[in-house]
């Protein structure tokens, strides 16, 4: 499939689109008490843990944000910018970026915003703000590459969750995942080759995806699935043998069994096999943030370096690289085609009755 040249206009009525980034959320500050409130949220959502409520708030409460907000708190800290939260920097640096890059793909008034699942801005404020501009269509852009139902699907409850206090909604679109794109693929491939290009290769590049639950992929989540069609793609493009790459899946939690290979084992083996080099990219990622910063670039950094490796790096997430903004207009482009022409309806507080 062609992509629409740029210079082609898609028309919306005023008061019209609303294109609506979602990522996944970060504490308002390196504190223990931001951090207990924002995995508090983040750690009752039912799509992130499957055990039975009553259960599991007993266990959340009584131990786990007791004891992990302030090592949390203290991992936040070493990454927190001047600026703030990385996560939230970036994506609002990738929303400025991808207003302008499709500005001119639309005529009418067309609204860029950004929310987080779990913190601030929150989804249900944003939405309440392009309320009051009067928005006729909402286009919602998860910043997730690969589908999951722990966030892709944690994202859909969350604004379908909103709407429905709402007396008058709007219509409403879903890019579910951007996995497989060619765009996708494109800007993952030359930001690896690129990287190795100025800094030199490895013995071996490892594919980190963030993980899930075992038993989540055993009840049908194809998230394991696309993390590995967009590996073998990018492997593909870059011409990559089997022996100088892997994929494993990172941040795993609690005791039950997660999709393997986990990235902290498979870097420790490595070590311990004599290999000497590593790069990890993590492309679950559309954004640096704690998981990639701290957990890829410090601690598994330092797994490697201890077990006898030699040289490690992290390659950054494709944050607001062009390539990457590119891909996120085309593919808004592309969703936003076919909605009809439509004359705008007053705001709902001034209907009469």
């Amino acid at each position: 499939m062609k992509y629409l040249n740029q210079k082609q206009q898609l028309s919306m009525p005023d008061g019209g689109l609303a294109i609506l980034l979602i990522n996944l959320g970060t504490p308002d500050a390196p504190t223990t008490g931001a951090v207990r409130r924002y995995l508090a949220e983040f750690l009752s959502d039912p799509r992130i843990v499957s055990i039975p409520k009553l259960i599991w708030q007993i266990i959340l409460h009584g131990i786990i944000l007791r004891v992990r907000p302030k090592r949390s708190a203290k991992a936040y800290a070493s990454i927190w910018t001047d600026a703030g939260s990385p996560l939230l920097v970036i994506s609002k640096q990738q929303r400025d970026a991808i207003e302008q890059a499709i500005e001119n793909r639309f005529t009418g008034q067309v609204s860029v915003a950004l929310a987080m699942r779990y913190g601030n801005p929150s989804i249900a404020d944003t939405l309440k703000l392009l309320r009051e501009r009067n928005i006729q269509r909402l286009l919602v852009l998860p910043l997730y590459p690969q589908y999951s139902a722990t966030t892709t699907a944690s994202i859909f409850d969350a604004v379908t969750a909103e709407l429905q206090q709402w007396r008058w909604i709007p219509e409403v679109r879903f890019i579910q995942r951007y996995h497989h794109e060619p765009d996708y693929i494109d800007a993952l491939s030359s930001q690896i080759a690129d990287y190795r290009m100025t800094h030199g290769g490895a013995d071996k590049l490892l594919f980190s995806f963030h993980g899930i639950p075992k038993d989540y992929y055993d009840a049908g989540d194809p998230y394991p699935d696309q993390c590995r069609d967009t590996a073998q793609a990018v492997v593909d493009r870059l011409g990559l043998n089997e022996e100088q790459w892997l994929l494993a899946f990172q941040s795993r939690f609690g005791a039950q069994e997660w999709v393997k290979p986990y990235t902290d084992e498979t870097l420790k083996q490595w070590a311990a096999e004599g290999i000497k080099s590593v790069q990890v990219v993590c492309p679950a990622f559309a954004t640096d943030c704690l998981e990639t910063l701290e957990e890829i670039g410090v601690e598994n950094r330092d797994y490697f370096l201890q077990g006898g490796g030699a040289e490690y790096s992290y390659i950054p997430a494709l944050n607001d690289e062009p390539k990457h903004i590119e891909m996120f207009a085309n593919l808004i482009h592309r969703h936003a085609l076919g909605w009809p022409e439509a004359k705008p309806l007053p705001p709902p507080s001034t209907i009469s009755d």
